[in-house]
């Protein structure tokens, strides 16, 4: 799916990470971890085609890039918007339809599809500014869905969101995950790593490590570091 060669992240020039070479191969599913700073989040914004690599450079298996579905940091996000919930989740539409294409009833079902997947299906109308942190979040992973992207980068999707909100997202990542898409996550809590993500990507400023979640999470150096590449373990269940 992506291949990066010497891939050196960073802004203005300004370099932030060590090189990486690698392969994040189809279908595959894994947690990037590390301390601030290390490139988490730029390294998710360079896939998307948000930031250019300072050096080195990343492919992609077809000619082009496939249709990516990116979700930044809540921080990053205006909630002011006069905007209700469907509105937001269409927007998933757009990749398909276009920005001046109305919504057809295809569209219409899917939407409901995604907010009844995220238990978002009786809030349709409700203004994006009255919902609660989960329920926002809940909503972003609607319009996910309806972008039915084969690759899927978060940025720390679960900060400052409930249990039961956490739980439900998880599980909509190993639908995603059994279904055959590719999905690349930045996350903190080690233990949902360990719990739910095959494969682990470490950055540090010192080295990056990458291969088995146990491995790395135990501080094994895994036998596959040596080839740099993320292999396809099995899907979660």
């Amino acid at each position: 799916m992506i291949t990066l060669n010497n891939l050196v992240l960073g802004y203005q020039g300004q370099r932030i990470s060590r090189p990486l070479n690698g392969t994040f191969e189809t279908g595959s599913l894994t947690a990037i971890i590390g301390a601030n700073g290390t490139g988490k989040s730029t390294l998710l914004k360079t896939l998307a085609g948000l930031l250019p690599p300072v050096a080195g450079n990343l492919a992609f298996a077809a000619a082009r890039p496939p249709r990516i579905a990116y979700l930044p940091q809540q921080s990053e996000l205006d909630r002011q918007f006069p905007v209700n919930v469907f509105d937001v989740v269409s927007m998933g539409c757009w990749p398909a339809t276009g920005l001046l294409r109305r919504i057809g009833g295809t569209d219409k079902a899917l939407i409901h599809h995604a907010l009844q997947r995220v238990g978002l299906e009786d809030m349709p109308t409700r203004p994006i500014d009255a919902l609660s942190g989960g329920q926002f979040q809940r909503m972003l992973f609607a319009r996910l869905l309806v972008q039915q992207a084969p690759l899927v980068l978060l940025d720390e999707p679960f900060t400052g969101i409930d249990r039961q909100t956490c739980d439900l997202l998880l599980e909509v990542i190993g639908q995603l995950h059994r279904a055959g898409q590719t999905i690349i996550v930045v996350l903190h809590d080690h233990g949902q790593v360990a719990r739910h993500f095959p494969q682990t990507l470490l950055l540090t400023p010192e080295q990056n490590r990458w291969g088995p979640s146990a491995d790395i999470l135990s501080h094994r150096t895994p036998q596959s570091e040596s080839c740099f590449c993320f292999q396809s373990f099995d899907r979660v269940g």
